[in-house]
């Protein structure tokens, strides 16, 4: 008996350290597919250079100087919802199984049940509506269409790391860059986004 049970315990580990193994291969191929069709962009430079701005001008107390510093993002907005519109573009043009997310970080998982996988070429195409409806919500620069945009920015990025990680990460990694909680992004983001991207998470 006490054998048997050492065997199990013995087997339950091997087990573990495949899974995770597996894991950690396709993580690293969603990682790479990513990162090359980001590569011809400066996306992150763009979200970079805005939050930071946004940042600034919503701690700052006088409203004209607020208002100034929100004006001189405007071919920053425009250059970051472009390029991410060519970006969910060019990653329509792939093919699944290698475009598909994991809801749960199980290996082949999408084998078993596609239903445990979202479709990472319609979560792109969401999340460039999203920005760019935010940016063209209200022309006139203010505190409220700067959270939008934030928010939009957010969120995008948690879907490239659940894609890549998974959600728990993605979400560990928004709280630690932004002091943001997934929940929140999720509401900040107009009911638009909010409603098309539930139905691709969730569908």
């Amino acid at each position: 008996m006490k054998r048997t049970g050492m065997e199990l315990l013995s087997l339950l580990f091997l087990l573990g350290v495949g899974i995770h193994w597996l894991n950690g291969q396709g993580q690293r191929q969603r990682t790479a597919l990513l990162a090359e069709q980001l590569r011809p962009y400066q996306i992150e430079k763009h979200m970079a250079q805005l939050t930071e701005a946004y940042m600034r001008a919503l701690a700052e107390p006088e409203a004209a100087r607020q208002q100034q510093i929100l004006q001189l993002q405007e071919l920053a907005e425009q250059q970051l919802a472009e390029e991410f519109k060519a970006l969910a573009t060019a990653f329509g043009r792939l093919a699944a199984p290698v475009t598909r997310g994991f809801k749960i970080a199980l290996p082949f998982i999408d084998q078993l049940s596609p239903k445990a996988t979202f479709d990472m070429r319609r979560l792109l195409v969401v999340h460039a509506q999203g920005i760019e409806r935010a940016m063209a919500h209200t022309p006139t620069p203010s505190k409220e269409r700067a959270f939008r945009i934030m928010a939009e920015m957010f969120l995008m990025q948690h879907s490239c790391h659940w894609f890549c990680k998974s959600k728990t990460i993605a979400s560990a990694r928004m709280i630690k860059q932004h002091q943001t909680r997934y929940e929140q992004a999720l509401e900040a983001v107009s009911p638009e986004t909010r409603e098309a991207y539930l139905a691709v998470v969730q569908g």
